[in-house]
This record gives structure tokens, C-alpha cells and sequence, in this order.
């Protein structure tokens, strides 16, 4: 069995002359929330680009699972295991709030019907449908949205949409959640409901969750381990507490008032 759900080494790309990460090393445990924080432009989105194939990294190695992917397409890795959800929304927003979950759900090999059963409507494909949004709805009763599943998703509030965006990920059935600036845009009582959301996340799916935030609220309240970068470059390292107490974190990031 891997020791990491997820591990990179080395991890770096250039883009041009411009190193826009170097020499990153995340080891992040089965059930752990893990946090990547640093400044606008440190390289967190980068870093996330990476491990979903966005980008191809330059430099070193990426693992899932002790399985190395990096190089392969986004589909691919979908596929074998992570879901992300991004720092803005995106959702079908002319689709049904239940639709939207069943995108996710396509993902799962239990679900996909050939061509022929589609085109012509063939019983399998009823019962899949069937089976599908017993799923998706399944799904969104955990995230406090059953009552909404015939909303255009268009229509639901902020704070709505992030738990939807997040429900559409855990249809794919993933071992890893990246969560790209989850509480952007919140305000604190949303904000404590997405606290309550993510803890949820991961003692019910058993998940390991990886995610980007400059909430420093959040980031204290759920993040077991935070890897902190600067410039591309990891600045520090370690447990949620003794990584945000770093002399040079505070510095860097967090501000300086002496």
C-alpha cells in the first residue's frame, strides 16, 4: 500500500525563463486535510494545474496512490482518482441543480451505457437514468440541497453553488478533493457552514482533501498539515499551527507589524 495518497518530488515548471514553481515536496496522508497556502502568485494554482494535468511539470514527479501521473491528461487522471472544484464556480448554470450531480456521475463506469442504448432509448438506459438521480440526490441531501434539485443551478445562493460544485466532484467517486479557494466570496457564517461541509466530506467519503484558501480562519480550523509556498518555493512546512507561528510565514504572508 502507498504511504501517501498523494506525493510530489521535486515538483517544479517553467514557463519561458519565468520558474514559476521549484523543487516542491508535498506528502499528503489518506483522510488528512491538507492545506497549500501562500501570497497571490506564490504558485498554489500552478501547483494544482499540475497534479490535474492542466500543465505538465518540467521538473520532478507526481504520485497517486504510489502510481506516477504526472504527464498524463486531465481525463486520465479524473479517472484515476481526483476531483478539483475551482477558485471561480463552475457549474452548468441552464442545468437543474440534480442534473448537475448526474455530469459527475457519467464518470463512473457503472454508469455509462453505449451509443446505440442512448440513441434509441433502450431499457438500460432508463434504469441507469433511474439509478443516477437516485444517486445525485442521495448526494445532495448530505449537502443540505434535496430541497432545491429541480433549480436551475443559476439560481442558487453563493454559498449553495460551492456545496453543489463540491457534491458534482464527489459523483467521480475520487480518493483525492482539491479545493481551489473554497471560501472565496464568503461571508463568515458561509464560511463556518463550508468548514462544517469539508469535515463532513471527509469523515463520510473517507476522503483526503487537498485545498487552496487564504482564509487563515478556515485554514487553522480544518488543516491538519499546510505547505506554504513563496515565489514558486516552499517557505514552510509542517502541523496547521506551527507552520502559520513561522517566523517567516508571518513575514511573507501573513504580515509583520514590529
Amino acid at each position: 500500500m502507498a504511504a501517501y495518497v498523494l506525493e510530489t518530488r521535486h515538483l517544479g515548471i517553467r514557463f519561458g525563463g519565468l520558474k514559476a514553481a521549484q523543487d516542491v515536496n508535498i506528502q499528503v496522508e489518506k483522510n488528512q486535510i491538507y492545506g497549500l497556502i501562500g501570497p497571490n502568485g506564490a504558485g498554489k494554482t500552478t501547483i494544482f494545474n499540475m497534479i490535474t494535468g492542466v500543465y505538465a511539470p518540467t521538473e520532478g514527479e507526481i504520485y497517486l496512490d504510489g502510481q506516477r501521473i504526472d504527464g498524463l491528461s486531465q481525463e486520465t487522471i479524473n479517472h484515476r482518482g481526483i476531483a478539483r472544484t475551482f477558485q471561480n464556480i463552475r457549474l452548468f448554470n441552464n442545468m437543474t441543480v440534480v442534473r448537475n450531480v448526474m455530469v459527475g456521475l457519467h464518470n463512473q463506469p457503472k454508469y455509462q451505457t453505449g451509443l446505440l442504448t442512448t440513441i434509441f432509448r433502450l431499457p438500460k438506459h432508463f434504469r441507469v437514468e433511474k439509478e443516477m438521480r437516485a444517486e445525485a440526490k442521495n448526494l445532495l441531501s448530505l449537502f443540505g440541497l434535496l430541497e432545491e434539485r429541480n433549480d436551475l443551478a443559476s439560481n442558487l445562493p453563493y454559498g449553495k453553488q460551492r456545496r453543489l460544485e463540491i457534491a458534482r466532484a464527489l459523483a467521480t467517486k475520487p480518493k483525492l478533493l482539491l479545493l481551489d479557494e473554497p471560501a472565496a466570496g464568503m461571508n463568515p457564517q458561509e464560511t463556518e457552514e463550508l468548514m462544517d461541509t469539508i469535515r463532513k466530506v471527509r469523515d463520510l467519503f473517507d476522503m483526503t482533501i487537498l485545498l487552496i484558501e487564504h482564509d487563515m480562519n478556515l485554514v487553522s480550523g480544518i488543516c491538519d498539515h499546510v505547505t506554504v509556498l513563496n515565489f514558486g518555493t516552499t517557505l514552510a512546512q509542517g502541523p496547521v499551527n506551527q507552520a502559520l507561528s513561522d517566523p517567516e510565514v508571518i513575514r511573507a504572508y501573513l504580515g509583520d507589524d514590529n
